[in-house]
């Protein structure tokens, strides 16, 4: 493989580089105080942000494990250190149908958007999607994050929403329909920036529904886990996603997807007693 020269904007002496877990983004450190996150793909890199808080120069950065989030640690001639998060975000869905995300400002305040009627009915239950764009990993383009969540509620349906130039619109057509009663929970399953999204949605009328994207651009496709014949209330997945926690009226059970594509109980999770 050719070596790449990665222009890093630097005004001075950089000390240290650190390339996070998927190989996507490089941390630089240096004596101008300040940290680069550089996006890098096989044949370009791209200035993603530069990190500004020590007061001397920047020794030496560290990512932390992406099951943690998007976590960076610096440490400074100036005595510091410092954790780096990328993106606090919060989504709450609400009973009046709307759904408010909050994202931090570097001053501690919050900015808030809002999607109207996104279940005129009532929203029950929001999941974020995977910050990493589906075939981040394995594709030729950089690492751009997205913003993209799932909603579902009271009007039987579990929707996508997407983030554009700074207003949430659905990104699914038309709504995800199987369910016949009231969807409880919904769950975005961690894709490790592979190609396929997966989310799984939990509903009054007994029946969990997995629901699949190949990729980018194409349409779900919606199945039936199971119908568990009583109410189910939350689903949940691994940190990895090839485990998803289904937890009903009776009892938690734990299922996998083999590799024919069939869902398979592999547990039943015992109350303690």
């Amino acid at each position: 493989m050719p070596a790449q020269k990665i222009e890093t904007g630097h005004e001075d002496t950089v000390h240290d580089v650190a390339m996070d877990f998927y190989g996507k983004r490089l941390a630089t450190a240096s004596s101008d105080s300040s940290i680069k996150i550089i996006g890098l793909s096989n044949s370009a890199s791209q200035h993603l942000a530069t990190l500004k808080g020590h007061r001397g120069p920047v020794w030496q950065v560290a990512w932390a494990h992406p099951k943690f989030g998007s976590i960076l640690a610096s440490c400074s001639y100036d005595g510091q250190v410092i954790i780096w998060k990328e993106g606090l975000s919060l989504a709450c869905g609400s009973s009046d149908g709307n759904i408010s995300v909050f994202t931090a400002r570097a001053d501690g305040g919050w900015d808030t958007t809002r999607i109207d009627q996104a279940h005129p009915v009532g929203v029950t239950s929001v999941s974020w999607a995977p910050a990493m764009a589906p075939g981040a990993l394995v594709g030729l383009g950089l690492l751009d994050p997205v913003q993209k969540l799932a909603s579902c509620g009271c009007d039987n349906t579990v929707k996508v929403w997407k983030m554009y130039n700074g207003i949430w619109k659905m990104d699914c057509f038309p709504a995800l329909q199987m369910h016949s009663d009231w969807v409880r929970s919904v769950a975005w399953a961690p894709n490790l920036g592979l190609p396929k999204s997966t989310i799984a949605s939990a509903s009054q009328d007994g029946t969990v529904v997995i629901w699949t994207c190949a990729k980018e651009g194409e349409q779900w496709e919606g199945r039936v886990l199971k119908d568990f014949k009583t109410p189910v209330w939350s689903v949940s997945w691994s940190l990895t996603g090839n485990l998803l926690a289904v937890a009903d009226a009776n009892n938690v059970t734990l299922w996998k997807e083999a590799v024919d594509g069939e869902w398979q109980q592999v547990s039943v999770v015992e109350p303690q007693t």
